[in-house]
């Protein structure tokens, strides 16, 4: 069973990420507008987010606009929307789910077995927020990519990486190792006395033989 000092490393791991998801999530620095073309107006710079777009003069001005129409964005934006909120969600679930679990709460009881798996559920949902979170900034990743590279699409209007997708796969990465760490609370079998065999003894023989 692993110790609390493996438990609580894994614990501020998984909620470091957490907390940068939760930046990613609501920063609009996904993309970038590139600048990559001759004829790209260098005056101002635009952001887009998964909750609004920004455009930033060379002034330092930033105004911000959040979408007006949900229906109206693409498929792929709107699925990367859902994937970060539910990772989110079941990021915040299993951090009361993994306090519940750690030795060093008193959270579920004094059962030790009991605890480790509590502990051990948690970090198996921190693994699945994170690899939900992983998935929504590697496919918004690949739409940038495919996006930029594709002639049919003009100059300007494509885009770079952001930092707030960077801040995304740190952060699930961390989840993801903080969730792992947790995982290692598997339930043993302290306190119980190991089962042993009843040795067989050969009865004296106190019979005499007579010939």
């Amino acid at each position: 069973m692993a110790n609390s000092g493996l438990q609580l490393l894994g614990f501020s791991l998984a909620l470091l990420g957490w907390i940068g998801l939760v930046a990613c999530t609501a920063l609009p620095q996904w993309q970038i507008s590139t600048y990559a073309g001759d004829n790209i107006i260098t005056a101002q710079a635009t952001y887009k987010g998964l909750w609004m777009t920004c455009i930033m003069q060379s002034t330092g001005l930033v105004s911000c606009k959040i979408y007006d129409s949900v229906l109206a964005l693409p498929a792929a934006l709107q699925a990367t929307r859902a994937l970060m909120v539910v990772s989110l969600v079941l990021g915040f679930l299993a951090m009361f789910v993994a306090t519940m679990g750690m030795k060093c709460t008193r959270c579920g009881g004094d059962d030790k077995v009991k605890k480790a798996r509590i502990a051990m559920t948690g970090g198996i949902v921190f693994i699945v927020a994170g690899l939900l979170a992983l998935v929504a900034c590697s496919w918004q990743g690949h739409q940038i990519v495919s996006d930029f590279y594709n002639p049919l699409v003009p100059m300007n209007l494509k885009y770079e990486f952001g930092p707030a997708i960077f801040i995304g796969w740190a952060g699930s990465a961390l989840v993801l190792l903080g969730g792992a760490l947790l995982s290692c609370s598997c339930p043993g079998s302290e306190g119980k006395p190991a089962y042993r065999a009843p040795r067989s003894y050969t009865a004296p023989n106190s019979a005499k033989e007579y010939v």
